[in-house]
């Protein structure tokens, strides 16, 4: 029994080889190639974020192009720039204080409590001595701010070196070092401060030595804490692994680390001592007379409240410019500084 021919599909004399029949009329483009035409033109006349946002089709494959996104523009920060340019002035004027054509401060130069004139010693008048208060006010910014950068300074370094060793080696040095922390937080500063000025002698050394007293617990407990951050870091466990001393690390590799966030918080004490410094001068314990400080003028003025308030307005006035100045740049300086807000 024979097998029946088998169909192929193909019409009675098609050649066997012949290429299947093209559906696309004569002339017109394959359907791959219209899409992507469409597309580029779709493309090429849409705005800038619908060129942005069309899917390219080339080769194939299909993707989104990364948006374009414009840098970001930092805000001017006035306040910084006004402070930096108040706290320049003041330095440059307490500076230039024995070289400026100004009066004797110590010496009166008219009557008393006299109105301000065109003269340049009575620019601001003068206080109930008849001295020249402009006078006064820049000898005095010689006083308030030498003592606040200095008791700043000693009590940063004593404080940051007794942190340092506290966090690092831990032990009986910390809690030795911890203790006497503790004990001097536990006085109020006023307190503290009013003990020193009257078992001492009322002078420059004396409110020095009070001030600095005052702020190097605070020191200790923000380099004590800052050191037992870097301590953990791997850093220091591969100078350990490496065979460094402990001397070596804590100095070498943590200190550098601790530094800046401690220096950050500086202008923000500085501001805090000036402030205890015309507090202890209002109450008589700051530096003897004729000495002039912002305290003390405040405290001269006192007894002329209603009849001349300016003689208490500019010193306070300029103590509150200065205090306001010193904070703006601590905080500038902790944002920008401080590594473990950055983290």
């Amino acid at each position: 029994m024979s097998a029946g021919p088998v169909s192929t599909g193909k019409a009675a004399g098609e050649p066997e080889n012949s290429e299947p029949r093209s559906t696309v009329p004569a002339g017109a483009a394959p359907a791959s190639a219209r899409v992507s035409d469409a597309d580029q033109a779709r493309v090429a006349g849409g705005s800038l974020a619908q060129q942005v946002a069309a899917p390219s089709l080339a080769g194939g494959m299909s993707g989104v192009a990364s948006p374009v996104v414009p840098p970001l523009r930092k805000r001017r920060n006035v306040l910084l720039w006004l402070s930096l340019g108040w706290m320049a002035l003041v330095v440059l004027l307490a500076a230039l204080a024995p070289v400026l054509p100004l009066a004797d401060y110590s010496a009166p130069i008219g009557f008393p409590r006299a109105d301000p004139s065109g003269e340049l010693d009575q620019w601001l008048g003068l206080d109930n001595q008849g001295r020249s208060v402009l006078s006064r006010l820049i000898h005095g910014a010689q006083v308030s701010l030498l003592l606040g950068l200095l008791a700043g300074v000693i009590a940063t370094t004593i404080g940051t070196v007794l942190g340092l060793v506290a966090g690092y080696f831990r032990g009986r040095v910390e809690t030795a070092i911890m203790f006497l922390t503790d004990v001097l937080l536990a006085f109020p500063p006023l307190v503290l401060l009013l003990a020193i000025s009257s078992i001492l002698r009322p002078s420059f050394n004396t409110l020095l030595l009070g001030l600095t007293v005052l702020v190097i617990p605070s020191f200790v407990r923000i380099s004590r804490a800052q050191t037992l951050n870097w301590a953990a870091r791997d850093f220091v466990l591969a100078a350990r692994n490496m065979g460094f001393g402990r001397v070596r690390i804590a100095f070498r590799e943590v200190l550098p680390n601790v530094v800046p966030s401690v220096l950050a918080l500086l202008p923000t004490i500085v501001a805090a001592l000036i402030v205890a410094e015309g507090s202890l001068s209002f109450l008589g314990l700051g530096l003897p007379a004729p000495t002039p400080s912002w305290g003390g003028m405040i405290s001269d003025g006192k007894d002329f409240l209603r009849l001349d308030p300016q003689l208490i307005l500019i010193p306070a006035v300029a103590i509150f410019l200065t205090i306001f100045a010193l904070n703006q740049i601590g905080d500038y300086a902790r944002s920008r500084f401080d590594r473990t807000v950055q983290d």
